[in-house]
């Protein structure tokens, strides 16, 4: 595997997750450690499921470093699995509900897992392929003649604890992106790179009781993120298996929740619950925003009337560079997403991997203690992924546009893959679609490039209106086109009831630009 050499955060981690979260089941055993819907257990039930797992998987031959996949919806079963693979030194491998079967199969055969964690909801999606596998497979919430009661065998493991030895450099997780085609990319992190994540508990108060509500998947760095941070401060988890707005206020006012990590259609949708100001969310104290851009006019309202901090990460599962902004402490840099975290780096570079002075757009790359250990098996994709800079330090390229203000705070303006190039010139899509946003009547857009005769490709605009509106796509195009730039102008605007989003909200341009590409093949 390529040597990655992250620099070392301000003060290097002596211990692994692992340790932590067995310590604090000594600490107070009596504790909450998870809730979900109607179920909760305490730290020491916690402890004793984890070894449970933990021995269930050695007891099959599971060694070190082998991989485990899980596809379930939250619960503390999951909560529990990702725990227990971990303590018995193997590698957690969260498979993304989102994908295909066919991608699923070629992830699962990919990592070569030992074995797989299946719920009842998702049984669909690997049933056509699974049994076809030398792999290992555990129902977790339903009788299947291919599969084992997973309620069953843990039952009957050993509780005791393994005391598997876990070194920094150990496997932690292998993060499968969703695509639907191709081999997806196995992003692995190890053990060092989980710990060092760890920097950020006490300035964030996860170990001051904190009650963190999760309403992402927890195949989901997003959600990962926020997950370990709370058990590695000895408090309490809630999780959503399903987001419901409404819901998860309830969720808010009745537990009394202080922390919680949402991307931006959930912030989004949370704001626009009709009677959002009857809810007592005042015992929240901080949120945590990342997956895709925030936009400063639902920050802005969030800051308004949500209570507590809010703080916006940029960065990728890959890890690298990771900037951060704190609303209030600069409500006129809403626009933007913040400054470069401690011991983090971002520079810009141009097609020719050019550095580009920091007030001019170009790709985004960043270094710094969180970075992965590579693309699983994939040496090659691991190098095509890094730039160098003149020292030879090893930066991650993000595939984001962006530039630097000039207070040094991050401004993005699109991803490179989605940039649309129409006559020769680069049109950011980030742009136009804040345009369409800023429309009364729009409240969700996108914008794709799609076939030209003339131009190569040129901007297509997709809308969802508010209820109620009745202007066209053509009306809200002519507007639209008024403001931007000759070279920006959009094609068309079309009028959608919705628009297509991943688990973690982010819009599936690719989904969108397929139907216009596949047309000109034909």
């Amino acid at each position: 595997m390529l040597a990655i050499n992250p620099p070392a955060p301000a003060t290097a981690p002596t211990r692994t997750i692992v340790e932590v979260v067995r310590a604090n089941a000594q600490t107070h055993p009596d504790k909450l450690a998870l809730v979900c819907e109607n179920t909760s257990i305490s730290w020491r039930e916690f402890d004793r499921r984890i070894n449970k797992i933990a021995n269930l998987l050695l007891s099959m031959g599971v060694a070190k470093g082998d991989n485990i996949a899980i596809i379930s919806p939250n619960s503390i079963p999951y909560a529990a699995l990702f725990m227990g693979i971990l303590r018995a030194g193997a590698c957690v491998t969260p498979l993304s509900t989102m994908a295909s079967p066919d991608a699923l199969q070629k992830m699962l055969t990919d990592c070569g897992a030992k074995a797989i964690f299946v719920a009842a909801q998702y049984l669909d999606l690997v049933e056509g392929f699974v049994t076809d596998l030398d792999i290992a497979r555990f129902a977790l919430d339903f009788d299947h003649p291919a599969f084992q009661s997973f309620s069953a065998a843990v039952e009957q493991a050993d509780v005791t604890d393994p005391n598997i030895a876990i070194d920094m450099s150990d496997a932690f997780n292998l993060i499968y992106s969703s695509g639907t085609t191709g081999t997806p990319k196995g992003i692995l992190h190890n053990h060092w790179m989980r710990a060092a994540q760890m920097d950020r508990v006490s300035p964030n108060g996860y170990d001051d009781d904190a009650r963190t509500l999760l309403s992402t998947p927890l195949y989901s760095n997003t959600t990962i993120v926020s997950f370990l941070p709370t058990l590695y401060g000895g408090s309490t988890v809630y999780l959503m298996p399903k987001f419901d707005a409404r819901g998860y206020l309830e969720i808010v006012e009745r537990e009394k929740i202080t922390h919680t990590m949402l991307v931006p259609v959930q912030y989004k949708r949370i704001m626009d619950v009709p009677d959002f100001e009857t809810f007592d969310l005042t015992s929240m104290k901080v949120k945590f925003s990342t997956s895709a851009p925030l936009r400063a006019a639902v920050k802005a309202d969030v800051l308004a009337r949500f209570p507590g901090k809010l703080l916006e990460y940029y960065g990728l599962t890959e890890g690298g560079g990771v900037t951060v902004l704190n609303s209030a402490e600069h409500p006129d840099k809403l626009h933007t997403v913040g400054q470069p975290a401690p011991g983090n780096e971002i520079r810009l570079i141009d097609e020719a991997g050019n550095e580009v002075p920091s007030d001019e757009v170009g790709e985004i790359c960043g270094r710094g203690p969180t970075m992965m250990a590579g693309y699983y098996g994939r040496d090659d994709l691991t190098a095509d992924y890094i730039w160098r800079d003149d020292a030879g330090r090893v930066f991650f390229r993000s595939g984001d546009m962006g530039r630097f203000d000039k207070d040094g705070f991050l401004i993005l303006s699109d991803r490179k893959k989605d940039m649309i190039i129409s006559g020769g010139l680069n049109i950011y899509a980030d742009d136009l679609e804040l345009m369409l946003l800023a429309d009364p009547d729009v409240i969700d857009a996108a914008v794709i490039g799609v076939p030209s005769e003339a131009w190569g490709e040129t901007p297509y605009g997709l809308v969802v209106l508010r209820a109620g509106a009745t202007r066209t796509g053509d009306q809200i195009c002519v507007d639209a086109n008024a403001k931007l730039g000759k070279s920006q102008r959009l094609s068309a605007v079309e009028i959608r009831d919705t628009l297509p989003r991943s688990s973690i909200g982010k819009i599936l341009k690719k989904e969108l630009r397929v139907p216009f590409w596949d047309a000109v093949k034909t």
